[in-house]
């Protein structure tokens, strides 16, 4: 029953996190395309920046003490590298978090009555700056690293619990606001996917990049966590 909570509350948190942070995206692009008011890019992508931070530290503080609120497969990924999660466990969250994206695409779809855009990630005609590919996997990775090592290191300092929602909804606020213009930012293969399968057409054709590119980042993160956080503590 205990193992059930955990992957309930996955496939909730990422619901919400598909639901506030895509939905987010989604308005306001529904608001620019149906005004004549130009809103600055800088707007924008400082409120759905906003909307994906504040979602993950909603749900940290919801459902942290149920699964530890992953809710992105990149996490859950990070964790196993960095040795805190089976990959047996691992597994079964990510299939947790899947479900609860496409859920949350699924809510969009009937909230907004269409499924023209819901803030599905792309590069190229689907980025604001016209990313190329490549340049779009590297910072997917590099973004994705950023903020998984953030979560591990946060996560793992006691004296950080009674804030750590609040520090790493801020992290992925940061990396949002980075990100949005070359990519919509991704660093979440669930938050991309679920988008993505309702959006169909070049989204999802470019689905897998937000799908790769997340897992690269998280290895990477991990094995640096590993190698020059843990490591040096143990030599102490």
């Amino acid at each position: 029953m205990s193992n059930f909570r955990k992957y309930f509350a996955e496939c909730f948190g990422t619901m919400v996190l598909v639901i506030f942070g895509c939905g987010s995206a989604v308005g306001i692009n529904t608001l620019l395309t149906n005004s004549s008011v130009v809103v600055p890019l800088a707007y924008s992508t400082l409120a759905i920046a906003f909307a994906f931070g504040l979602a993950v530290m909603v749900m940290a503080y919801t459902i942290g003490d149920i699964s530890g609120c992953h809710i992105n497969p990149a996490i859950s990924i990070g964790m196993v590298v960095s040795k805190r999660m089976t990959v047996s466990e691992c597994v079964r969250y990510i299939v947790a978090q899947v479900i609860g994206g496409i859920i949350g695409a699924a809510f969009l779809v009937v909230a907004f009555n269409s499924n023209a855009a819901l803030g599905a990630n792309g590069f190229g005609d689907l980025s604001a700056l016209g990313t190329i590919w490549y340049k779009a996997f590297i910072i997917e990775a590099c973004l994705t690293a950023v903020f998984v090592l953030s979560v591990l290191v946060i996560s793992a300092k006691k004296e950080l619990s009674s804030v750590s929602g609040l520090l790493i909804g801020l992290s992925l606020t940061l990396i949002h606001i980075m990100g949005i213009p070359f990519t919509g930012t991704s660093v979440n293969p669930a938050r991309s996917f679920g988008p993505a399968l309702f959006t169909g057409g070049l989204a999802f054709e470019q689905v897998w990049l937000f799908i790769l590119a997340p897992i690269v980042g998280a290895i990477v993160a991990g094995i640096f966590y590993n190698v020059v956080i843990v490591e040096p503590k143990k030599k102490k």
